[in-house]
């Protein structure tokens, strides 16, 4: 991505508005933005092309899909020379029930979003997967009770 890309407030408001909802058509996106069809589509392009847009997802209730405890497991590490945080980062992409992941500073390394259908099923993962994972000193878990705000939407 270019250091120096400006956005203006046509590529704001496309980005608002594919936040609130990717499936719109081409010529839905234009008339919301102000915009044509072709003028629209290649902003979109380059705004992929610079990066800004990473992608396009579905969201999925986790309730619904029987997901609905969220576990933030805070991790202090053994080691932190370069090996040791590799190790330790490139082990949690290999665990599906870790959505988020956050080197962090002060006390604890880092921050672990982990969303499990019980918690019984945490405490599984914990003792089998999480106290496990490469230089490993402690893990500190604190159970979300409920969700106040939930957004993807970044404030552009």
């Amino acid at each position: 991505m270019s250091d120096t890309f400006a956005l203006d407030e046509f590529d704001r408001k496309i980005l608002r508005a594919l936040q609130e909802n990717a499936d719109y058509s081409m010529a839905e996106l234009g008339e919301a933005v102000g915009l044509s069809h072709t003028p629209c589509w290649r902003r979109i392009k380059r705004l992929e092309k610079e990066g800004i847009i990473q992608g396009r997802v579905t969201l999925l209730n986790p309730e619904s899909l029987s997901l609905g405890v969220s576990v933030h497991a805070y991790i202090t590490m053994t080691k932190h020379d370069e090996a040791s945080l590799t190790a330790f980062e490139d082990a949690v992409q290999e665990m599906p029930e870790v959505v988020e992941c956050y080197s962090t500073s002060g006390e604890k390394d880092y921050l672990l979003k982990v969303v499990v259908g019980s918690v019984d099923h945490y405490e599984t993962v914990l003792k089998t997967r999480l106290v496990h994972l490469p230089n490993v000193a402690s893990v500190n878990s604190t159970f979300a009770l409920k969700q106040v705000k939930f957004t993807t939407q970044l404030p552009i």
